[in-house]
């Protein structure tokens, strides 16, 4: 187990929380609900309904659609992020590449913390914004 001062310092090592101040980064470790996974297994499906973004506390998971790998994520690397903002389909899968613990953090309670929060907003933007560069890129 996870405990909330372990959350709250690993939230402060993503970019997304970063700036934020300590009795903030409690409530979101707060929200963070830990997720084992072993090797191999579906985090998500693509088509499913997005309701949660998910951090990569340990291991490494692979994001595809179909049998096109379109990126490899490992430790404080964040995925599932568009779902926070939409209710729209997700659109990739994800898959552990080996064992995994990530930390969910749920569509409804992350906009909790948004309304009181509105700059954590502009940090999921940031991260989708240099998403779409690199998708770019490609």
């Amino acid at each position: 187990m996870i405990t909330t001062v372990e959350k709250v310092l690993f939230l402060k090592s993503i970019d997304l929380f970063r700036a934020l101040p300590g009795e903030e980064l409690a409530q979101i470790a707060e929200i963070a609900e830990e997720q084992p996974f072993e090797a191999g297994d579906q985090v998500f499906s693509e088509g499913e309904p997005g309701d949660a973004l998910y951090l990569v506390v340990e291991g490494a998971v692979k994001v595809h659609q179909g049998d096109r790998q379109v990126a490899q994520l490992g430790p404080r690397d964040v995925f599932g992020e568009m779902a926070v903002l939409d209710s729209e389909p997700r659109t990739a899968t994800v898959t552990t590449l080996k064992d995994a613990v990530l930390l969910k953090i749920a569509r409804d309670d992350f906009r909790d913390v948004l309304q009181e929060r509105p700059d954590i907003g502009m940090g999921v933007i940031k991260v989708l914004a240099r998403r779409l560069r690199d998708a770019s890129r490609r």
